[in-house]
């Protein structure tokens, strides 16, 4: 009888929980890849339609690098539910609006002058990881702290904005004392910055991976894409727009796409410091009705050039995506 009762336990309990059992496998495999980055690796794994996860240092802090830029459009397209901002609204850009870093903006008018409207802005944000169009949002998003307090709202913990980008690369190259942002430009920062020494640079450095702002960890970052994917983050149509702009993201095609299959679709964003950092957060679209799994991957400390931080990055999603694709919760 207790045999008879073992096996019938077995096989009603087999199904759910002895797949989630088996997440340790994944776990022993993401380690396994995790020196590939030359620095530390966090990933953040949760099967959307099942509730299975994984977190690999899922509670350690950081750097978001861009992704941070997610949080920023969630708490932008909440003033747009709010009635408090309009997409169609037009920006006139300044001089001072052109910021140094990734996107197209600030190589293309050095003459500013040209109007945008805050959907335009939104898509260079998230396509191309513009920094210009990504402080103007924040500016127009009332700034870091209204989206902690938006993220806080929504119950995520563990994601922290706290400076524009171009705060940001001044702190982590080394540049000190930036003039106001009205008379900040491009040629401007790059004097400052040229002005670095290699041991103020160093200290930079150092210092930049001690500052706990502009961090999240993979686990608070896998809660805010669940909440924007169920819809409780943002109104159906705002949760549409998101959703629809990070299927279209053009950056970061060697990470988590890097080595899925080429009709798999990833709604995603990444994140890159030329210091050691890449991130790249986003919902894996499983085939075969495989449902949906979110990856939040980041590495920080990174000796290594790009390429091998985003070949770890693409090992472990390709991992994350082989297990829950061969592994369906029965």
């Amino acid at each position: 009888m207790r045999i008879l009762t073992a096996l019938l336990l077995s096989s009603i309990l087999g199904g759910p929980l002895a797949a989630q059992d088996r997440l340790d496998l994944l776990s022993a495999e993401i380690d396994r890849v995790a020196p590939i980055s030359g620095g530390i690796l966090g990933i953040g794994i949760h099967h959307l339609e099942t509730g299975r996860e994984l977190y690999v240092r899922g509670d350690d802090r950081f750097p978001m690098a861009s992704s941070f830029k997610v949080p920023v459009a969630v708490q932008l397209l909440t003033l747009v539910d709010q009635g408090k901002l309009r997409l169609d609204s037009m920006v006139t850009l300044k001089p001072s609006d052109l910021h140094p870093g990734s996107g197209t903006l600030t190589s293309l008018f050095d003459d500013p002058g040209v109007s945008l409207s805050v959907r335009n802005l939104l898509e260079l944000m998230l396509l191309i990881s513009d920094n210009s169009a990504t402080d103007i949002l924040l500016r127009l998003a009332g700034g870091g702290d209204l989206v902690n307090a938006r993220l806080r709202a929504l119950g995520v913990s563990g994601i922290s904005v706290d400076r524009p980008t171009v705060a940001l690369i001044a702190d982590a190259v080394g540049v000190r004392n930036l003039p106001p942002e009205s008379e900040l430009t491009p040629k401007g920062f790059g004097e400052l910055s040229r002005k670095v020494t290699d041991d103020e640079r160093k200290a930079a450095v150092e210092a930049f991976y001690r500052d706990p702002r502009d961090t999240a960890t993979p686990k608070g970052m896998a809660a805010l894409l669940r909440k924007i994917w169920r819809g409780e983050a943002l109104s159906s149509k705002s949760t549409a727009l998101l959703i629809d702009i990070m299927y279209r993201c053009q950056t970061g095609q060697a990470r988590i796409k890097g080595l899925l299959p080429p009709d798999v679709r990833v709604a995603h964003k990444t994140g890159t410091l030329g210091l050691g950092v890449a991130a790249d957060i986003g919902v894996i679209e499983l085939p075969g009705g495989g449902g949906h799994l979110i990856v939040t991957a980041f590495v920080k400390q990174s000796t290594k050039d790009g390429p091998e931080q985003e070949r770890a990055i693409a090992q472990a999603a390709r991992a994350a995506y082989d297990y829950f694709l061969f592994h369906p919760a029965r």
